[in-house]
């Protein structure tokens, strides 16, 4: 499976909107990028679609139901609890600003990730 990349703008987009907190880390993931706290991934790239964790169904089935919205991750393959903001939004960050600071206000109330311990 090819995975897609992001651009450039996009990256840059997806760091500007990134909530303000010295929690938040970034970091690569199979060459695009995510966002976690606690060791708990709560926004991502994939390609150039920005994922995010909604925690709460009925808040995930609003954003799923926005049009242009979907899953996040390989096709076929989504990953659960996630939903992809519309591709449109990429021009209007504080969309994305906004269901991502949801996002990580949600996972940074989950316990923290305990660490793979190594063999």
């Amino acid at each position: 499976m090819q995975v897609p990349k992001p651009s450039d703008d996009t990256k840059a987009m997806f760091a500007s909107v990134m909530p303000d907190d010295p929690r938040v880390v970034v970091k690569p993931m199979f060459g695009n990028l995510g966002a976690f706290v606690n060791g708990n991934m709560f926004a991502g790239l994939f390609g150039d679609r920005v994922g995010v964790r909604v925690l709460d169904e009925q808040t995930r089935a609003r954003l799923a139901a926005t049009d242009g919205a979907g899953p996040y991750g390989p096709e076929g393959r989504p990953m659960g609890g996630y939903v992809s903001a519309p591709a449109a939004w990429a021009d209007e960050p504080e969309r994305i600003a906004a269901w991502v600071a949801r996002a990580f206000d949600d996972v940074a109330a989950l316990p923290p990730k305990a660490p793979k311990s190594r063999r």
